[in-house]
């Protein structure tokens, strides 16, 4: 707990304002529709408007952040991939080619790429350079980082945002890349949740029957090991958690420190966004979920934090490693996107209210 009181004392936040987001609503209920009629969409925008602290909502500028890092755990055969998949799709993002890039480029959204953690000793074109270590270590042997490393992870992503806040951004998306980190991420909501492995496992990029069982197996006698069903979150994301899972919970809890809205993307994300919740209380009325994945965790993470997803696609966490790229950003840049439509249909009925107010 010590580790989380200091977070605490450090990271302080103020939440949205709720007058904001009754103001946004009150004109989206003024616009000539069905009451509502928008749906989850009004919530989302009257969110939006009350974290930036104003009824002109904007999130023309917007970018993801990926926080590329290797897990030790893979050595336990936890993987179909070898941690060299890590350092090839990171480089492939330094060069703007990779899937998330394209998709990123045609929602006018800018990729941040950060090496929090490859098991690399190399500087990466195009990659930021926030390494923490080549890799966690194993925990199934040993606890997979100290607790500088976890602080210094959850800084990195604190800092992040306030230099995009600082640089106009007004919405981020959370994204990672990093061999194993389904493992280190049912991990941890197992443990957080009280749930066992089997409940909180899944293939990830497409494990068969032997290499799930050892998936399960593997977390399951960490949590046992360790006694973290017991444990407070900072415990559980030190021992069973990863450089990228720490980095994106930095990044949960920048956004409600610098009051940016952050959009989730899925297991590893959720699991990150519910560390922040349970380390600073109130970060979860910063977040916004872009869809319900179908790997098992999914759906308890969501409803644990309280927020509702934008999108119910069945999409998968991992199907191939590329793949999975494309769909998950293809859900957050299509639900940014829509927001966007919806925000300037707002503006522009705004607008027109104003000009009969004058007449």
């Amino acid at each position: 707990m010590e580790a989380i009181k200091f977070l605490r004392e450090k990271y302080k936040i103020t939440p949205p304002d709720q007058s904001m987001y009754d103001a946004v609503k009150a004109n989206w209920d003024g616009v000539a529709k069905p009451l509502d009629g928008l749906g989850w969409f009004e919530h989302v925008t009257s969110q939006i408007g009350a974290i930036e602290d104003n009824t002109n909502v904007g999130i023309s500028k917007r970018a993801v952040i990926v926080m590329c890092a290797d897990n030790g755990i893979v050595k336990e055969g936890i993987s179909q991939s070898g941690q060299e998949v890590t350092l090839a799709v990171a480089q492939s993002m330094g060069r703007h080619e990779s899937s998330v890039c394209r998709m990123a480029s045609a929602s006018h959204t800018d990729v941040i790429p950060v090496d929090i953690g490859i098991a690399a000793s190399c500087k990466i074109d195009g990659v930021l350079d926030e390494k923490i270590a080549c890799g966690t270590r194993n925990f199934a042997k040993e606890p997979a980082m100290t607790e500088k490393e976890t602080l210094d992870a959850i800084d990195t992503g604190v800092r992040l945002v306030k230099q995009c806040k600082e640089n106009g951004y007004q919405i981020l998306a959370t994204g990672e890349m990093g061999i194993g980190n389904t493992t280190t991420s049912s991990a941890v909501t197992a443990a957080l949740l009280h749930r066992l492995a089997s409940e909180t496992a899944g293939r990830g990029a497409g494990l068969n029957d032997n290499g799930l069982s050892r998936k399960k197996q593997v977390i399951q006698e960490a949590i046992d090991r360790y006694d973290l069903y017991k444990a407070d979150a900072f415990t559980v994301l030190q021992t069973v958690g990863g450089f990228d899972i720490a980095g994106l919970t930095g990044v949960f809890i920048g956004g409600a420190m610098y009051h940016v809205p952050i959009v989730l993307d899925g297991l590893i994300s959720g699991a990150a966004a519910l560390l922040a919740k349970r380390i600073i209380p109130g970060t979860e009325h910063f977040m916004i979920a872009s869809h319900l994945g179908k790997e098992p965790a999914a759906k308890a993470i969501l409803k644990e934090i309280g927020i509702k997803p934008v999108i119910h696609g069945d999409l998968a966490e991992q199907v191939q490693l590329w793949y999975f790229r494309f769909l998950i950003l293809q859900c957050q840049y299509i639900m940014v996107i829509q927001i966007f439509h919806v925000w300037r249909w707002h503006h522009m009925n705004v607008l027109v209210k104003k000009e009969r107010q004058i007449k």
